[in-house]
């Protein structure tokens, strides 16, 4: 049996827990090795704690463990007999939205938590938003700290039902709300035998079997070119490969491409993937593709199925989350990076910027600043091969970079092309 991954992120308002339940859910899930947990232990101990403090297992940064708070975004890894798992621990803090958006850019699931004596704050609105505009398709509500009120299922019900009416506000496709208690473990990895009126799934037992139809397979097949080969030696006078990682769906020997922005067309003739030949490849394969033509091809070009080449265009409109500390402003030249090829670019336009509390559009803001959600129209200096966002995540998202000092201005989701 095939064992698939699952990539995660974890978000929620400052102090609501997260780096606690990813503690608890790594500990329990006996996947913390023996000096980790000692570590932690000295640690606990040294600040006049009588237990492990579980979160010290993913606030790594210093100024995280004075403060008790997650400030970068944490990645780790696990697994267990049925999947394995990539974990993105995002901040709770509004100022790093955009380590969140960072984190939870390719999940396919999101753990929103909240407090239970809280219930649905600001805070949660807005990650739920990102959420949304990411495309995450499953999002789990985990209404944490259940054992601080007795654990009430009134509570939790009425804090499930507003945060999924939200959501469905949103359009997000599914939601799932599991009361638990990340510090002593209620319905993290094991049942709780306080809450006998839920029947449903524990945080593990969900992430174990949440279907995930992972979007590279099923998108439409994207080839970025990274290095085109031409060892020109004795023994492959001829040989000309065009190397690289399959972006999305999958290709065929024999099938009919099209090479962009050129609108050349060729067929397949092979594919060489670990020193072999095969028939097929698919996402996320490293592989090398041999045409049957002489086309003039480059890093950057992009090869897709003629049936289903995306249209080219200099005019990019998109959504864009601000990261910088300098703002982006309209006319401001930059360059943008899709897949593997990099163009000089200018800001047209920013015609609004998104209030993530309440998804209301503030009109010519003239400027996004860090943090930033809104909508820019950017005009390239050469034609790309973009892909809605709502389409592909991978071939439909891009960088602004800024010419002067290669610093990441905003990550972009492309809304349309042309």
């Amino acid at each position: 049996m095939t064992i698939d991954t699952l990539r995660f992120a974890t978000a929620g308002s400052v102090d609501d827990g997260k780096s606690t339940l990813v503690g608890r859910l790594l500990h329990d899930s006996k996947s913390v090795l023996t000096d980790q947990l000692e570590a932690v232990e000295h640690a606990s101990r040294n600040r006049g704690q009588e237990t492990p403090d579980l979160a010290l297992l993913t606030d790594g940064l210093r100024a995280e463990r004075q403060q008790g708070i997650t400030i970068d975004v944490a990645h780790r890894y696990f697994a267990t007999a049925r999947r394995r798992f990539i974990l993105a621990d995002t901040p709770g803090h509004v100022q790093y939205t955009r380590n969140m958006v960072t984190g939870a850019s390719t999940a396919e699931l999101a753990v929103v938590l909240v407090d239970a004596r809280n219930g649905v704050v600001e805070q949660t609105r807005r990650h739920a938003a990102v959420a949304a505009l990411l495309r995450v398709p499953h999002v789990v509500l985990a209404v944490n700290k259940m054992d601080l009120v007795d654990y009430a299922e009134p509570v939790f019900a009425a804090i499930a039902e507003k945060f999924a009416a939200y959501s469905r506000e949103l359009g997000i496709p599914e939601t799932t709300a599991i009361p638990i208690s990340a510090l002593v473990g209620d319905n993290v990895v094991e049942p709780s035998a306080h809450m006998d009126w839920y029947g449903g799934p524990t945080v593990l037992e969900h992430l174990e079997t949440v279907p995930v139809a992972h979007e590279l397979a099923t998108a439409q097949a994207r080839f970025p070119v990274q290095y085109v080969i031409r060892p020109q030696s004795a023994a492959h006078p001829d040989y000309r490969g065009y190397a690289g990682q399959i972006a999305a769906g999958t290709f065929r020997v024999g099938e009919q491409v099209t090479v962009l922005p050129s609108g050349r067309t060729s067929t397949i003739e092979a594919i060489d993937a670990l020193g072999r030949s095969v028939e097929a490849a698919r996402a996320p394969q490293s592989v090398t593709l041999r045409l049957r033509d002489g086309i003039d091809i480059a890093r950057g070009d992009l090869i897709a199925p003629s049936a289903v080449a995306p249209a080219t265009s200099r005019d990019v409109t998109a959504l864009v989350c601000h990261v910088a500390d300098q703002p982006l402003s309209v006319g401001q030249r930059v360059l943008l990076k899709h897949t593997t090829r990099t163009v000089k670019a200018i800001v047209k336009d920013i015609p609004s910027r998104l209030t993530l509390d309440d998804l209301s559009q503030h009109p010519a803001p003239g400027q996004l600043v860090a943090n930033d959600i809104g909508r820019v129209v950017v005009r390239t200096a050469e034609p790309l091969a973009l892909d809605d966002y709502a389409d592909s995540r991978r071939t439909g998202s891009f960088l602004l970079i800024d010419p002067a000092d290669g610093t990441t201005l905003a990550a972009g989701m492309a809304e349309g092309v042309g």
